[in-house]
Parts: structure tokens; sequence; C-alpha cells
């Protein structure tokens, strides 16, 4: 084997592992987004939390962050907090307590990741108490 030959084949292997490395790195810094769909059952703004009980009795404890999107219930006049408007546009950041008080009873859906087994709110979707109540009945 001559010299050039091992150059390249050293070469080859050493761009094969940078690729690898970055391909890791990219898998690993993408964060997977869960979703569920249910009741708001509570919201803590102390601890920053809300329990979501889904269809099927679960309830899931979701944290949620200033940097949590909300958006509000859609045409229905009613239920959409001060903020937000019919369109579903959202509210203004650093809102989310303000817009998650008086949301117990209010149908969801949350979009989240989860690390280590806790669940941190990516984005809340209302559809407003009215949804709800024909769910529930």
């Amino acid at each position: 084997m001559t010299i050039r030959s091992k150059r390249l084949r050293g070469w080859l292997v050493g761009v094969f592992v940078i690729a690898i490395a970055v391909a890791w790195q990219g898998a690993a810094a993408q964060d997977v987004v869960h979703a569920v769909s249910g009741i708001v059952k509570h919201v803590d703004k102390d601890t920053k939390t809300v329990v979501v009980k889904a269809a099927d009795g679960t309830e899931h404890t979701i944290k949620y962050t200033d940097q949590t999107v909300v958006r509000g219930a859609k045409d229905t006049g009613k239920d959409v907090e001060k903020g937000a408007d019919d369109t579903g546009k959202g509210v203004e950041k650093g809102s989310v307590d303000t817009y998650l008080a008086g949301k117990e009873g209010s149908r969801v859906t949350v979009k989240y990741t989860e690390k280590g087994g806790e669940k941190t709110a990516v984005g809340i979707k209302d559809a407003g108490k009215a949804t709800a109540k024909a769910v529930a009945q």
C-alpha cells in the first residue's frame, strides 16, 4: 500500500467520524414533541404547572414557562382572555400565568417535551369551556 492511499483512507475515515458526530449531535439536540388533549383540572401559578385530564382518565402534570405559546379559543366571543383574540393568534409573551388563570374546566391541547420524566409545555391551545362541556356530556 502506498503512502498516498494510506493518507486518503485516513482522510476518509476522519470525514466519516466527523459526519457521524455531527449527526449524533443533531439528533440529540432535537426534542420530541408530544401532545395531550383534555380538560384543565388545576393550574398552580406557584409551581407553574397545569394538570390536564385526558379522555382515558389519566392526569398529566405539565410545567409551563414564559416561553410557552398559548392560543385562544376561536370564534367564541367568550373565554378569550385579554391579550388574545378570536383568530387564535395567542397572547403577549410572558402572560401565560394570566392566560391560564380561570381556565380550569376548559378543554385544551398541550404540546410538550419530556426530559427526565418532567413534561414542559411548548404550546397550549384552548378549545374553550363550551367545547369542554359538550365533550364531558
